[in-house]
C-alpha cells in the first residue's frame, strides 16, 4: 500500500502504463469466434445483457486477477496505483458494428491497436462483433499490458469468460538473492546487455523504421497436433516451428518485393518467467537470429532449435529487462526502442486453455490474439494453441508491410511443416 491509500504497481507493470502512446496502444487483444448457444440464440441473435449478467458474476466471485479487472491506475504523486473502480459493464460489455467476415473482424482488431484504452476506467473492454462469420459472432478482447502480460493476459480471460476448470496458475518462485545482490546483479546485467544492444545493428530493411497509425492485421491457423509432430521429426519444439515459418514467410515477402533478405534476421520473442508474485507482468526476451535466406524449413527448425534451447535459460536467468524496472528508465527504453536495430520484428506463442471455453454459454470455436507493435518494429506475429488449432495473427504497420500477403507466406510455411 502507498500512503494514498492505492496498491502501487509493480515496476514491470508500472513500465507498461508508461511506455504506452496514442500510435502504440500497449494492449494484448484476443479475437475469436462465437458459436450459437447461451446469449447467442439459435437464430443469431444476441443477448448482450445476458453476458453482462455472466461477466457481472464472475466477477462478483472474484478469484485471482479479476480484480483489475474492477480497478483503475491513477496517478498519486510520483506513483501509479490501483485503485478500486467498478465497470460500468454496459460500457466494457457492447455489441459493435458488423463486419464482412474473418477478414473484417482483422480490420477491426487493426484499428483497434491505434485506439487507447480510456485511462478513467478500468483497463479491459470486450466488444461482440456480429457479421465475423455464418455461425456467429465474432468477439474482442483488449486488456491493457499494465494489466497483464500475454501468458497472464490468458489466464485472466480464461477466468473472466467462463471456463469450467480453474486455469493453471502461474508459479511464484521464493527470492533467493538479497536486495542489494539483485540490485548489483540488475545493474551489470543491464549495462552488458545494453551495450550488446547499441553494438549490434540489424541489416536496413522494411521491417524497420517509424511505425504509422494505419496497421494491418491477418489471421491464419494450422492444425497443432501435426505441426508438433513435424517439428518433434525436425528436431525442435512448436514454438521453433513458429520461428521457422517466420523466417519463411518473412524472407520470401521481402523477396518477392524486391528488397534484400538479410542472413540472419533476429526477433525478440518473450519468455514467460518462473516468478510473478503479484505483478501482471513476469516476461523476458530472448533474442534469436533466425536463418531467413535457409529454403528448407525443417533445416531451418534444427537450426532454431539449437538457438532457442541456450537462449530461453539465459532469458529466463536475466529476467525483465532492466531498463523497464524504474520510472526513467522505461521512458529512456521507449525513446530507444523508436531507433534501435537490435530486433526486427516480434513473435509471440502463448499456450491457449486447455479447455474449450464457454463466453456467457456460447461456445468460442477460434481464437488468435493480437499483440502491439512498438518502437520502430513495424511487424509482429503472434500465436495461441486453442483447441487443437495453432491461431497465428500478423500485425503490421499498413503503409510498408501487407498484412494478408504475410499472411498468406506464414499460412505456406505452417502448411510444409505440418504436412506428414
Amino acid at each position: 500500500m502507498t500512503p494514498h491509500g492505492g496498491r502501487r504497481l509493480s515496476a514491470a507493470d508500472a513500465s507498461n502504463v508508461i511506455i504506452d502512446a496514442t500510435d502504440q496502444v500497449n494492449v494484448f487483444l484476443m479475437a475469436g469466434l462465437l458459436g450459437r448457444g447461451g446469449f447467442v440464440s439459435a437464430e443469431g441473435r444476441i443477448d448482450v445483457a445476458r453476458l453482462r449478467l455472466a461477466i457481472a458474476d464472475r466477477l462478483a466471485g472474484g478469484g485471482p486477477g479479476l480484480t483489475r479487472f474492477c480497478e483503475r491506475v491513477r496517478q498519486h504523486g510520483g506513483d501509479l496505483v490501483w485503485e478500486r473502480d467498478e465497470p460500468e459493464l454496459d460500457w466494457h460489455v457492447r455489441v459493435d458494428e458488423p463486419v464482412l467476415g474473418e477478414a473484417g473482424l482483422a480490420d477491426l482488431c487493426a484499428t483497434l491497436m491505434t485506439t487507447p484504452l480510456p485511462k478513467d476506467r478500468p483497463l479491459w473492454e470486450i466488444r461482440i462483433v456480429p457479421g465475423a462469420w455464418s455461425e456467429g459472432p465474432g468477439i474482442v478482447v483488449r486488456v491493457h499490458h499494465a494489466v497483464a502480460d500475454g501468458v497472464g493476459g490468458v489466464a485472466l480471460v480464461e477466468r473472466l469468460l467462463g471456463g469450467d476448470q480453474e486455469p493453471a496458475s502461474v508459479p511464484v518462485a521464493p527470492e533467493v538473492a538479497s536486495i542489494p545482490q539483485r540490485t548489483v546483479r540488475a545493474f551489470v546485467t543491464g549495462v552488458l546487455r545494453v551495450a550488446s544492444m547499441l553494438s549490434t545493428g540489424v541489416p536496413r530493411t522494411v521491417l524497420l523504421g517509424p511505425i504509422s497509425d494505419h496497421r494491418g492485421a491477418a489471421f491464419v491457423d494450422v492444425d497443432l497436433d501435426r505441426l508438433s509432430r513435424g517439428a518433434r521429426a525436425a528436431g525442435g519444439t512448436v514454438n521453433d516451428a513458429l520461428l521457422s515459418a517466420v523466417a519463411g514467410a518473412v524472407g520470401a515477402v521481402l523477396r518477392a518485393d524486391g528488397q534484400d533478405v538479410p542472413a540472419m534476421l533476429p526477433v525478440s520473442v518473450p519468455v514467460a518467467l518462473p516468478h510473478r508474485g503479484a505483478s501482471g507482468n513476469a516476461v523476458g526476451v530472448m533474442r534469436v537470429e533466425l536463418p531467413a535466406r535457409e529454403p528448407d524449413p525443417r533445416v531451418r527448425v534444427a537450426q532454431i532449435a539449437g538457438l532457442t534451447r541456450t537462449a530461453k535459460a539465459e532469458a529466463r536467468a536475466q529476467g525483465t529487462f532492466e531498463l523497464t524496472r524504474t520510472r526513467w528508465g522505461s521512458r529512456a527504453f521507449a525513446w530507444f526502442a523508436r531507433r534501435q536495430r537490435f530486433i526486427a520484428l516480434f513473435v509471440t506463442n502463448v499456450r491457449g486453455p486447455k479447455e474449450p471455453l464457454l463466453v456467457g454459454g456460447a461456445p468460442l470455436e477460434r481464437v488468435w490474439p493480437l499483440t502491439p507493435i512498438q518502437g520502430n518494429v513495424r511487424l509482429g506475429i503472434s500465436a495461441l494453441s486453442y483447441r487443437g488449432r495453432l491461431g497465428c495473427a500478423i500485425h503490421a504497420d499498413a503503409d510498408h508491410l501487407r498484412a494478408d500477403v504475410l499472411g498468406e507466406a506464414l499460412k505456406e510455411q505452417l502448411d510444409l511443416l505440418a504436412r506428414p
